[in-house]
C-alpha cells in the first residue's frame, strides 16, 4: 500500500531531460525526449507522478506551520535558543511577521512549482498521448492538483498570478482574490467528469470525482471570506455529491487514531483525499517530501516508549486555550495527547535521570549537581522563563516537559529516520459532513433529510460515548471541528472563517484583520517584479 510513488524515479528523470533540454536546436537521440517517453499507457501515468510527489513536497512543513503555528493549535518556542531559526515561528505566533519570512517562501515556492510541474506535464500529455478517455482522465486529475495548488495560495496570500502555460517565463501580475477564485471553480468543475468515480488502492493518492466534490465544497464554505459573497447552498450541494456516492464513511470510535497510524492508506475509509508518505521515498525538486511529525511532537524522553531510532526534538506543543476544546472525558480523540504524568506502555512512571540543575537551570543551590531523578510531567502553560525577548523557555527538563504534545499522527517505530509512513489526509468525510452541518446552520438549506444537529450527531457518535447533542450552534460547530481535525491544518481556515483569527491566545496580541492574508514574501517578487505587495504590509 505504500509504494503508490514507487515509479517516481524514471519520471523524475525525464522531468529534469525536459527542463534542461528544452532549448536545444539539435536533433536529440540519446536523451529522454516526447517523441522516446512517454509512449503508452503506463509511461504516461508514471510521467503524471512527480506531480503527485511535488504535493508532498512542503504539506507537512510550510503548509502545516502557517496553519497551525498562526493559530491558538500550536506553538513552536525556543529551548535554550534551539529552534529560534530567525524568529520564524515565534512571528507566527505572534502574527508579527514580515515579507522576509521563510516559511512563507517555502509556502509560494512549494505551491508554485507543483503549478509549474502541472503546466509542463499536461503539455507532455497534449503532446504524447493519443485522444480518448485515459488521457482526459489523466489531464483532469493533474488539472485538479493545479488547482488545489491555486487553492492553497488564494487561500494564504490572496490575489497570485494565473499561469497555465508551459514556457511561459514573462513576470505576470496578480490576478484578483476573485478571478483566483473563479478558475479554481471553473478548473475543478471541467475537471469533474472526466476522473474516476472509484475509490481506494485504484485512485489512492490521485484525485477522482469526490476529490473534486470535496474541495469544491471548501471553496464554496469560504466564500464569503475569499469573494465576498456567499455560496452555501452550491457547498450543500457539492457535500451531498460526496454523501450520495456512498463510497465513505465516519469511522468507528474503535479504530478513529488507527486513520492516522503508520500503516493507514487506501483501506481508511474516511480518506476522500490524503498525501501517501513512504520512509523510503527520496525529496525531489528542491523539496522536502517528507513527514516528520514525532520529530517535533514527541517528548526526547520518551523516545525509548515509542522505539524511536532517533532522539526528537520535541519544539512544538499546542496551547492551553486550544486544548480546553478537549473537554469531554468520554472523547476518543484525547488520546491523540500526551498530558500531565507519563508512564510507560507498561504502566510504570515514565522517569528520567538528570541533575538539580538539568531539571532547572535556575537552581542555585550547592548542590546544583546532584543527581535528581523524577517522572516526567508535561505541563499545559508556555512560560518565556528564560527570555521574553528570543521567546525562550529555558534549556533543562522543565523547559522541554512544557506544553501538551499532539501524536495523532503516532510515531513510526518501523522507520529508521526522522521521516514516517503515516499518510495526511487532506480532504475526509467528516469535513464533508461537518462543513454540510456550518452551510446549513449559516442560512442553506437542509437537503436529504439532513440538519445540522444530525449531521454534527453523526460524527460525535463515532468519537464519544457521551450523550448525543439535543442542538448545536455555531460555536458548538467550531469547537467541534477543532477536536476533529486537530493537527490536520485546517485550523487558521477555520478561525478566520469564524471570525476568531484577530483573537488573543498564548502571548499574541495583535487583531489586525489584514494578517488574514500573509505577505508575498520577499524571493517571490525578486523572481517576478510584476507582484504586488499585499495591503498591510511594507511595500
Amino acid at each position: 500500500m505504500k509504494k503508490i510513488l514507487k515509479y517516481l524515479g524514471l519520471p523524475v528523470l525525464m522531468v529534469g531531460l525536459f527542463w534542461s533540454c528544452e532549448d536545444l536546436d539539435v536533433p536529440i537521440t540519446t536523451q529522454l525526449t516526447p517523441e522516446v517517453f512517454p509512449q503508452n499507457s503506463d509511461q504516461f501515468r508514471q510521467s503524471a507522478y512527480p506531480v503527485f510527489a511535488a504535493f508532498r513536497g512542503e504539506f507537512s512543513f510550510a503548509w502545516w506551520w502557517t496553519q497551525s503555528l498562526s493559530t491558538d493549535e500550536a506553538i513552536l518556542p525556543s529551548r535554550g535558543g534551539n529552534w529560534f531559526d530567525n524568529r520564524n515561528y515565534i512571528s507566527l505566533h505572534l502574527h508579527d511577521w514580515t515579507p522576509d519570512n521563510g516559511i512563507f517562501s517555502s509556502l509560494w515556492d512549494w505551491s508554485s512549482k507543483v503549478i509549474g510541474m502541472s503546466n509542463q506535464t499536461i503539455s507532455i500529455l497534449n503532446q504524447a498521448m493519443p485522444a480518448g478517455t485515459e488521457k482526459n482522465t489523466l489531464i483532469s486529475e493533474i488539472k485538479t492538483m493545479r488547482a488545489m495548488s491555486y487553492y492553497i495560495l488564494m487561500d494564504n496570500f490572496g490575489g497570485v498570478p494565473l499561469d497555465t502555460v508551459y514556457g511561459d517565463f514573462n513576470p505576470r501580475p496578480q490576478s484578483s482574490r476573485t478571478e483566483v477564485f473563479n478558475f479554481i471553480e471553473k478548473e475543478l468543475k471541467k475537471a469533474l467528469p472526466n476522473l474516476n468515480s472509484a475509490s481506494g488502492i485504484t485512485t489512492y493518492g490521485r484525485p477522482n470525482k469526490q476529490t473534486v466534490n470535496a474541495l469544491l465544497a471548501k471553496l464554496y464554505l469560504n466564500a464569503q471570506v475569499y469573494t465576498g459573497t456567499s455560496r452555501y447552498n452550491e457547498c450543500i450541494a457539492a457535500c451531498d455529491e460526496v454523501i450520495k456516492s456512498g463510497l465513505y464513511n465516519v469511522e468507528p470510535r474503535a479504530t478513529y487514531l488507527q486513520m492516522f497510524y503508520p500503516n493507514n492508506g487506501p483501506q481508511m475509509k474516511e480518506f476522500i483525499f490524503a498525501i501517501p508518505y513512504d520512509v523510503t521515498a527520496q525529496s525531489f525538486f528542491g523539496l522536502n517530501g517528507q513527514m516528520y511529525h514525532s520529530r517535533y511532537d514527541v517528548p526526547r524522553s520518551e523516545r525509548a516508549k515509542f522505539g524511536l531510532s532517533f532522539t526528537p526534538s520535541a519544539p512544538r506543543s499546542t496551547l492551553p486555550e486550544f486544548y480546553a476544546n478537549f473537554n469531554d472525558a468520554n472523547d476518543i480523540r484525547n488520546n491523540q495527547w500526551l498530558t500531565g504524568p507519563q508512564y510507560n506502555k507498561d504502566g510504570t512512571p515514565l522517569m528520567v535521570t538528570t541533575t538539580k540543575s538539568g531539571y532547572d537551570q535556575f537552581y542555585k543551590g550547592e548542590d546544583a549537581g546532584a543527581t535528581k531523578t523524577y517522572q516526567v510531567d508535561l505541563t499545559p502553560d508556555i512560560i518565556l522563563r528564560a527570555n521574553v525577548t528570543l521567546f525562550d523557555l529555558g534549556n533543562d527538563e522543565i523547559a522541554w516537559n512544557m506544553g501538551y504534545r499532539n501524536i495523532k499522527f503516532y510515531p513510526d517505530a518501523s522507520s529508521t529516520n526522522r521521516n514516517q509512513n503515516n499518510d495526511v489526509p487532506f480532504l475526509r468525510y467528516s469535513d464533508v459532513l461537518l462543513m454540510k452541518a456550518e452551510a446549513i446552520l449559516r442560512g442553506g438549506a437542509e437537503t436529504l433529510g439532513q440538519n445540522p444537529l444530525a449531521l454534527v450527531n453523526m460524527v460525535r457518535s463515532n468519537r464519544t460515548t457521551s450523550a448525543a447533542w439535543s442542538s448545536v450552534t455555531l460555536e458548538d460547530l467550531y469547537k467541534e471541528r477543532s477536536r476533529e481535525f486537530a493537527w490536520e491544518a485546517w485550523h487558521r481556515n477555520d478561525m478566520i472563517r469564524f471570525g476568531k483569527y484577530e483573537g488573543k491566545w498564548g502571548y499574541k496580541t495583535d487583531t489586525d484583520i489584514k494578517r488574514r492574508l500573509f505577505p508575498i514574501p520577499t524571493t517571490a517578487r525578486n523572481l517576478n517584479p510584476a507582484l504586488t505587495q499585499n495591503d498591510g504590509y511594507p511595500n
